[in-house]
């Protein structure tokens, strides 16, 4: 096997440097006039007729600021017009939070996400961390309003979607959301622990005592997910009923759903267990740690063995039935994204050499079949014999899955990303 898929060696690294450069400037055209993100076509065009999302303009606020610490050129520039973009036209003045996006003539989509405020708060927490302006109030606003809408204390977990002025809030419950909180939670608590002891804008101050807080509500949340994994053979519950009472039959007859498919998601497995690890590490008592540490292990390894290679050609299948069977089969690129980084850390953490033999597997497939290797980027979406493929994922809007995959192999696992690249170039400083 060539060495540039083989973890630590430098052929790897160098391999994953020039792809985390590639990633930045093939999403570097993203920003619309107002800041808010532009979808992005195959080759990293603006697809201006689409709509202008939240969560893609959060991630791109998020990219562009690692970019930033990373000493990128233009980097900084870019996550500013992101986080512009959340401070203004994808701000709700009136209501409060965020919209769910903006349409190509400027109005607001309806609805206010769950999913979407998690990205708001993970953008702004990077934001923070390298030092871009109004990012500060950004995560206040944002910590705030998610608190008092989407964050239930009784229950320990969110709920997932209100209307646009939150006055009716949806009976869907799912793990989907909740597992972006858990990233951006271990995000805000990195960030706000960061702040400790030093001089910070007026409307963040309040929060800045609050990191263990956020860390502990990861651990409520991760405890029920567990549970409820374990209770199903490590595949896991997506859908949920309002009273959480698992929904294993949700969207049977329209099971390709670009948020809500039916049956389990490997590729959730595989991101659950990377997340499971960070929180461990971070914020487990000495008791729990082994015992999530091996959560982690279960749903990384039953993901691998229902999806990965499971129909003839290699690739991860988008979702399963409950016992495993491949449903549909198309390859997503954020799977395989979550596969490496999972990897890696999983190797890190155990010193196990299945999950390094897994990773440079992981890594010939990507270079064989997922990264663009004519216009950049990685394809978002493939047919079960690796072609592209556009039914769910046109284009390729998205580079936060796979910058990620570039960076968190070689980083602390115990940390968010930010705060690892963060803490990595000021040493190297």
């Amino acid at each position: 096997m060539d060495k540039k898929y083989i973890l630590d060696t430098e052929e790897n690294k160098a391999f994953l440097q020039e792809m985390c450069g590639e990633l930045l400037r093939f999403g570097s055209r993203f920003p619309s006039p107002g800041g808010t993100a532009w979808y992005l076509g195959d080759d990293g065009t603006p697809w201006k007729e689409k709509n202008r999302d939240c969560y893609e303009t959060s991630r791109m606020a998020h990219c562009y600021s690692i970019g930033a610490m990373m000493g990128v050129p233009g980097a900084a520039d870019l996550a500013d017009q992101a986080l512009q973009g959340l401070c203004g036209e994808m701000r709700d003045q009136a209501n409060g939070g965020w919209y769910a996006g903006v349409a190509p003539d400027g109005k607001p989509l309806p609805d206010k996400q769950c999913y979407a405020h998690a990205f708001v708060i993970l953008a702004a927490s990077s934001g923070v961390l390298a030092g871009r302006p109004e990012a500060q109030e950004l995560l206040a606003a944002a910590l705030t309003d998610y608190d008092r809408f989407f964050w239930n204390e009784e229950q320990g977990l969110s709920c997932d979607t209100w209307n646009t002025e939150f006055t009716v809030c949806d009976p869907y419950r799912g793990l989907n959301a909740n597992m972006h909180t858990v990233e951006a939670f271990l995000a805000a608590a990195d960030t706000l622990k960061s702040l400790q002891g030093k001089q910070v804008s007026e409307a963040l101050s309040p929060w800045v005592g609050k990191a263990d807080e956020y860390r502990n509500r990861c651990g409520r949340i991760i405890r029920r997910v567990a549970g409820w994994a374990e209770n199903n053979s490590w595949r896991i519950p997506e859908h949920y009923t309002e009273d959480w009472k698992p929904d294993l039959e949700m969207n049977k007859d329209r099971p390709d759903d670009q948020f809500k498919p039916y049956g389990a998601t490997p590729g959730h497995g595989l991101e659950w267990a990377r997340l499971i690890t960070q929180w461990a590490l971070s914020g487990a008592s000495d008791e729990e740690k082994q015992k999530y540490l091996q959560a982690a292990c279960c749903l990384f390894e039953r993901a691998v063995q229902d999806a990965w290679d499971a129909d003839g050609a290699p690739g991860i299948a988008y979702t399963t039935d409950w016992n495993g069977t491949p449903v549909v089969h198309d390859r997503m690129h954020w799977t395989l994204a979550e596969a490496i980084d999972t990897a890696a850390v999983l190797y890190r953490v155990t010193g196990k050499k299945e999950y390094a033999d897994r990773y440079a597997e992981f890594m010939q497939y990507l270079d064989e079949k997922v990264r663009d290797h004519v216009n950049g980027s990685w394809f978002h979406q493939l047919d079960r014999n690796n072609e592209p493929l556009d039914t769910v994922w046109p284009g390729k809007p998205d580079v936060y899955h796979a910058l990620q995959a570039t960076l968190i192999p070689y980083s602390v696992p115990e940390k968010s990303i930010a705060l690892a690249i963060r803490e990595k170039t000021t040493a190297q400083a």
